[in-house]
């Protein structure tokens, strides 16, 4: 029987604008949690918005104000399975506003 997948859980919190919804979308992408297709529609969404450099963020930025105002306001949550690992991954909020999102989600 083979060996059983580990678990890793990440939340992903910093400053408002330092890139964790950029850096963790390329992230999935990277580890394959994401397909290519996907990430061109992203792509070619963004640019249309003026905000081409977003591609990756729109991996977890679902909502409409989220991509107008290039800020995450509510958690997002992706889960996907590389080769040895169950990967669960939550991107929280960075503005102060939203800070009550980020505890709740991370909290879950």
């Amino acid at each position: 029987m083979g060996k059983e997948k580990i678990h890793i859980n990440i939340v992903v919190i910093g400053h408002v604008d330092s890139g964790k919804s950029t850096s963790t979308g390329h992230l999935i992408y990277k580890c394959g949690g994401i397909d290519k297709r996907t990430i061109e529609k992203f792509e070619k969404e963004a640019a249309e918005m003026g905000k081409g450099s977003f591609k990756y963020a729109w991996v977890l930025d679902k909502l409409k104000a989220e991509r107008e105002r290039g800020i995450t306001i509510d958690i997002s949550l992706w889960k996907f399975e590389t080769a040895k690992y169950y990967v669960t991954i939550i991107d929280a909020p960075g503005h102060r506003d939203f800070i009550k999102n980020m505890i709740t989600g991370t909290s879950q």
